[in-house]
């Protein structure tokens, strides 16, 4: 009789109603104002940081040892810097390069964690087993002290330290992945879908994943700033990205020699940083509250 209750319990309220009443809560995001209003200015700061090129004055690493130090003015609007570099150039291009590593530093992450922390979650047994334990190695490293150690063996580069930060980060996502996965295949739906016969591709596609992810899209936007900051901390230390390429953190390295007097070379990196930041931490407590207001996140986000 049990059996029977549950294939007609699962006829009458069909796994995929629950997944699509997930869903709708995605679409709400836009009704909530912080979360459009930053949305609306990040992808402000999107767009100029990939028309760079065509929107900066001069390109970032023209030399111009006659017009060093030079303070804000007509010709260049935000200074040059000790090489009489154009600040405002560099600001822009630096705003491409924060924006192309974060998001490849969340994305990735954001694979690993789903891909790794889903199945931990969904396998169980042994494969749960191992899988945590690789996110508690993983997880009690200091993150800076880890990715300085990774971007220390392997080089300076964008890729080096993409790669450094992504390994990070991706253990915070996979153990909250794992933690979803985990309570959303306890409900009764899924114990449905199991019963009518639903594949398990089917079951993660259409009826756990939709009701795990939310949590996950919330850190990932927390995760967008800190990021951000461990990149620019990274550069800041001379060990993130190369000299030639114009990036804030870097930026701010090379102005902390000449903050009294030229101080605007790291005031406008730093007002950079701190809008960015600022900006992907309302959008995370926005989305927090449209997605998954129940949870908390926000501790969840490396140290």
């Amino acid at each position: 009789m049990k059996f029977v209750d549950m294939f007609f319990s699962a006829k009458r309220a069909s796994p995929i109603s629950s997944g699509q009443v997930k869903w709708s809560s995605y679409q709400r995001i836009f009704s909530n104002r912080m979360v459009s209003i930053c949305l609306i200015m990040l992808a402000v700061i999107a767009v100029i940081a990939l028309f760079a090129p065509q929107i900066a004055p001069y390109n970032p690493n023209d030399i111009d040892l006659k017009s060093s130090l030079q303070p804000p003015s007509s010709s260049h609007l935000l200074g040059t810097d000790h090489l009489g570099r154009d600040v405002l150039s560099r600001l822009l291009y630096g705003a491409a390069t924060s924006f192309t590593i974060s998001t490849s530093v969340v994305l990735l992450a954001l694979f690993m964690g789903i891909a790794l922390g889903g199945a931990a979650g969904y396998m169980g047994g042994l494969a749960d087993e191992v899988i945590s334990r690789v996110i508690d190695l993983f997880l009690s490293f200091p993150s800076m002290i880890f990715a300085l150690a990774i971007v220390g063996a392997l080089g300076s580069s964008v890729f080096n330290l993409i790669l450094a930060l992504a390994l990070v980060h991706w253990a915070s996502y996979a153990r909250l992945m794992r933690g979803q996965v985990l309570s959303v295949k306890s409900n009764d739906y899924v114990s449905s879908a199991r019963v009518i016969g639903a594949s398990d591709r089917r079951i993660l596609v259409k009826h756990i994943l939709p009701n795990a992810l939310a949590p996950v899209i919330v850190l990932a936007a927390l995760d967008m700033g800190h990021v951000i900051l461990s990149a620019a901390a990274l550069s800041f230390l001379g060990l993130g990205i190369p000299p030639s390429i114009p990036e804030w953190g870097s930026m701010l390295n090379a102005g902390k020699e000449f903050m009294r007097t030229a101080p605007y070379l790291t005031i406008f990196p730093g007002m950079a940083i701190t809008m960015t930041v600022v900006l992907f931490s309302l959008l995370g407590d926005g989305f927090q509250e449209v997605l998954d207001p129940e949870s908390e996140v926000s501790g969840l986000v490396s140290s």
